[in-house]
C-alpha cells in the first residue's frame, strides 16, 4: 500500500496528451454517435473494474469526457492508487450521453494503460518489501506520454529515474564504446563528463563487470549501473561499493529474480518493463440512458 499521496501530473500536460488522442479518434467527428444519439439525450454511466489491479488515471479520463462536455459530471469512486477487485465501481458519470460515447475509449484506453503499468509497479514493490531497495522506471516510455506513465509508477508505489537527458549524466555502453574507439579509459571519460556537466548532476555509469565497477569507482563515479551483471557479480560490487556509490541493478528484471537481486544490497532497481510491457487492466464503461 501506498504510505504517501501521489504526486499528479500536470494538469497541462494531460489535457495536451488528451486533446492529441481525441483528435487521433476523430471524436469531435463521430459519425455513427452523430446518427443515432440526440444531441439533448441525457443519461449516466459507471467505469468498472473487470479485473484485480492497481487504479490510475481517473483524473485523465475524466478530462476525456470534459473536453467533450464541460458540463459533465464525473465522481470517482476510488483514488488513483487503490488496489481493486473485479467488479468494482471506479467512477461514476453523468451528463448528456453522445460526447459520453464520443470520448469513451480514449478514456478507457488512458485508464487501462496507466492502471496496467501502476498494477505492475505494484507487484514488484510487493516483491521485494522488507528490503532497503526502491524500484523505479527508465526511459523506455510512449512517446509523448512519459509523464503520464511515470505517474502510473508512482501510483504503483515505484519510483522516478531521470525524466529526461537533461536531468542527469548517465554514460551508456555505447557513449563508452565511442569514447574507447578515441582510445579513451573508464577514468577519461567520468573526468571528461565531470568537467562538462554542471556541479549539480551527479555522474553515473553503466558497467557489466567488476573490474569496471572497481575502475569507475576509483575514477570518483557517482553512481554505478550494473547493467545484465550476474547475482554473484552485484553481491561482489556491493561488498565494495556500497556507500561509496549509488548502486543501480538494471536488465532482465522479472518478478521471478527481483527480490534474489534486490537481496544482494543494491539501492535502486531498475525496470523498463513497467512502462514498456505492462498488460492493461481490464475497465469497462457501462451506460444508463435516460
Amino acid at each position: 500500500m501506498r504510505e504517501q499521496p501521489i504526486a499528479p501530473p500536470d494538469p497541462r500536460l494531460v489535457r495536451r496528451a488528451v486533446r492529441a488522442a481525441l483528435e487521433e479518434d476523430g471524436a469531435g467527428r463521430d459519425v455513427t454517435t452523430r446518427s443515432l444519439v440526440p444531441p439533448d439525450q441525457r443519461g449516466g454511466g459507471t467505469i468498472v473494474a473487470k479485473a484485480a489491479g492497481v487504479v490510475c488515471g481517473l483524473p485523465v479520463a475524466e478530462a476525456a469526457f470534459r473536453l467533450l462536455d464541460r458540463k459533465l459530471t464525473f465522481e470517482a469512486l476510488v483514488p488513483d492508487g487503490a488496489a481493486v477487485s473485479p467488479g468494482v465501481l471506479l467512477a461514476r458519470l453523468k451528463g448528456r450521453l453522445a460526447p459520453v460515447l464520443s470520448a469513451e475509449r480514449v478514456a478507457l484506453n488512458f485508464l487501462q494503460r496507466l492502471s496496467g503499468i501502476a498494477t505492475l509497479t505494484r507487484a514488484h514493490v510487493e516483491a521485494v518489501a522488507g528490503l532497503d531497495v526502491r524500484i523505479v522506471d527508465t526511459r523506455k516510455t510512449t512517446p509523448g506520454l512519459r509523464a503520464l506513465e511515470r505517474y502510473a509508477v508512482r501510483a504503483g508505489g515505484g519510483h522516478n529515474h531521470r525524466f529526461n537527458l537533461s536531468d542527469g549524466v548517465l554514460i551508456k555502453d555505447n557513449h563508452l564504446a565511442a569514447a574507447r574507439a578515441r582510445g579513451l579509459t573508464i577514468a577519461d571519460v567520468i573526468a571528461q563528463a565531470r568537467r562538462a556537466a554542471p556541479h549539480t548532476l551527479q555522474i553515473e555509469i553503466e558497467v557489466t563487470a567488476v573490474a569496471e565497477a572497481r575502475e569507475a569507482l576509483a575514477a570518483g563515479a557517482d553512481a554505478l549501473l550494473l547493467d545484465n551483471m550476474p547475482i554473484d557479480a552485484m553481491r561482489e560490487v556491493v561488498s565494495f561499493a556500497k556507500g561509496r556509490a549509488l548502486l543501480e541493478a538494471s536488465g532482465g528484471v522479472t518478478l521471478q529474480n527481483v527480490r534474489a537481486i534486490a537481496e544482494t544490497g543494491v539501492d535502486i532497481i531498475s525496470i523498463g518493463g513497467l512502462t514498456h510491457s505492462a498488460k492493461a487492466l481490464d475497465v469497462s464503461l457501462e451506460i444508463e440512458p435516460r
